[in-house]
């Protein structure tokens, strides 16, 4: 089930503190605009709203399309850093990795048995993730990714999923986990909710998706005039008047939307604003106001990353906390299966 931000918000109003979001990243770069606006601002806002929020760092899934994991330190603790910056609140959320949580990599041995090959297969968030590959061939451990990240939502019961309209179907094989799991051995887990954000899927300035692996993303770090050069060299079309028409006018409709978002405004009125005045302005516009958004982000993430001893004590403290709950959902799994008999 998909959730509309009404929907959600009456949801959450009715009491915030029942309900448990889990959402993360691959440690692979630095986070975009497309994560801020797809599913980090999200995070914030229902943690700010009293949800309890677990953020995974899913070290372990670098290796679903890369051969090894390159400067893997220096990526996660990035990564925490962008999730302080962007205003995550480690005080209240907890911030944790795959590799520090054996327990919740456990469950993916008999989550495993709950899908058929053919159901992996047909899985288009994997198709486009294999298409775009670094490997040769394609890994077991990128076969399973939606499996893997079934086990991330699960393991701490989380019912409400933040993502973008891209990874929407991971959220129905973990729905599909969760629900053959409790009719073969009785009822363990929830059946969470798709959250999509206003912002489902922002392109990328190529007119693509917008990817770290791709080149054509604006990170959370990404400085003006760097700014300045990506949106210049940015997808448009020959018409001159700019309007906000997603489906016939994409490319310029991705930039209307992204001053939009960074502004706080309807891209319709923006569009409107910008009238006759051409690709030109319409980049001027968007390269000012996503500098303006950024720039109390950028100098947030320059502090953080400048005390590592602090990300290293969030992660320390999330790590203990998501170890203490998925060792609790394995006991409960191993119970459910008849397979605590050395207990």
């Amino acid at each position: 089930m998909t959730l509309t931000a009404p929907e959600l918000d009456e949801l959450v109003a009715a009491d915030a503190a029942q309900h448990r979001v889990l959402t993360g990243d691959r440690p692979t770069g630095p986070l975009h605009l497309g994560h801020y606006f797809g599913t980090l601002a999200n995070r914030v806002r229902l943690q700010r709203a009293g949800v309890d929020v677990f953020v995974l760092v899913a070290d372990y899934q670098v290796l679903t399309d890369r051969d090894v994991a390159e400067r893997l330190e220096e990526r996660v603790f990035g990564l925490v850093a962008d999730y302080l910056a962007a205003g995550i609140d480690p005080a209240t959320a907890t911030i944790f990795t795959h590799t520090a949580v054996p327990a919740l990599n456990q469950l993916l041995l008999p989550f495993l048995s709950l899908v058929s090959v053919s159901e992996l297969g047909r899985n288009p968030t994997v198709k486009d993730e294999i298409q775009h590959s670094r490997q040769d061939a394609v890994s077991g451990l990128m076969f399973t990714y939606p499996v893997h990240q079934a086990a991330d939502i699960l393991f701490c019961k989380a019912d409400l999923v933040p993502v973008g309209r891209d990874q929407a179907p991971h959220l129905e094989i973990t729905r599909t986990v969760a629900r053959r799991f409790n009719e073969r051995y009785g009822p363990v887990f929830p059946l969470p909710e798709t959250l999509l954000s206003e912002a489902p899927l922002l392109l990328g300035t190529d007119g693509q998706k917008m990817s770290k692996s791709r080149g054509n993303a604006i990170s959370l770090t990404t400085p003006p005039d760097e700014v300045a050069r990506l949106v210049k060299r940015a997808k448009t079309d020959a018409d001159r008047h700019i309007a906000y028409a997603p489906e016939t006018r994409p490319e310029v409709s991705n930039l209307v939307l992204l001053a939009a978002l960074a502004q706080g405004r309807r891209p319709e009125d923006v569009a409107a604003e910008i009238g006759d005045g051409g690709a030109a302005q319409l980049k001027r516009v968007v390269t000012e106001s996503v500098n303006e958004f950024l720039r109390p982000i950028r100098a947030r993430r320059a502090e953080f990353a400048g005390d590592p001893a602090q990300l290293k004590a969030v992660l320390a403290a999330g790590n203990a906390r998501a170890n203490e709950i998925a060792d609790a959902t394995l006991a409960e799994v191993k119970a459910a299966m008849g397979m605590d008999y050395m207990r």
